[in-house]
């Protein structure tokens, strides 16, 4: 157990086989209700339309972490090939200590160097560099040929993206 700005908060890795219909549904949910929050270059019909992609790559995603308060899910992450492909916090934990920690497991654990970022959300472009993160190469369109830039991002311990560390 982690106490994170006055938060008890406990990290569980979840396997493919515990990932439920009841954790998935919860998870979505707490994904819109974040990117409702931070990715306000989104609207409604984009928003719903991503939540079956969202809903897969939970499913599917080698590694999934998810935080806990109270037994309940406030944040979760998911890894795959030492990149972060998803990072979602309930709002009302903006600020907490909860992503920062998120990612500081990923680094440490998981050796995570690898993450993308949408351009146009900038406090989570902040965030990231903030832990250490640099852009490394900037895409037009995101991963399912949307007009959201994307920033792909490493460890500033790996100049090169091919680098091992």
């Amino acid at each position: 157990m982690v106490y994170l700005r006055n938060n008890s908060i406990e990290l569980h890795i979840v396997p493919s086989s515990k990932r439920t219909d009841e954790l998935i549904h919860t998870l979505i949910r707490l994904w819109e209700d974040s990117v409702r929050a931070s990715h306000h270059f989104l609207n409604e019909q984009d928003i719903l339309r991503l939540v079956p992609f969202v809903n897969q790559a939970i499913l599917t995603i080698d590694t999934l972490i998810v935080s806990y308060s109270n037994n309940t899910p406030v944040g979760f992450m998911g890894i795959e090939a030492r990149k972060i492909e998803m990072l979602f916090v309930l709002p009302t934990y903006f600020g907490t200590g909860i992503g920062g920690h998120l990612v500081r497991t990923a680094i440490n654990q998981h050796h995570v160097i690898y993450v993308d970022v949408n351009e146009q959300n900038q406090h989570a472009t902040g965030f990231y560099r903030h832990l250490g993160f640099h852009t490394f190469e900037r895409t037009e369109t995101d991963g399912q040929g949307n007009p959201f830039p994307i920033l792909r991002m490493c460890l500033a311990e790996a100049s090169r993206p091919d680098v091992s560390i």
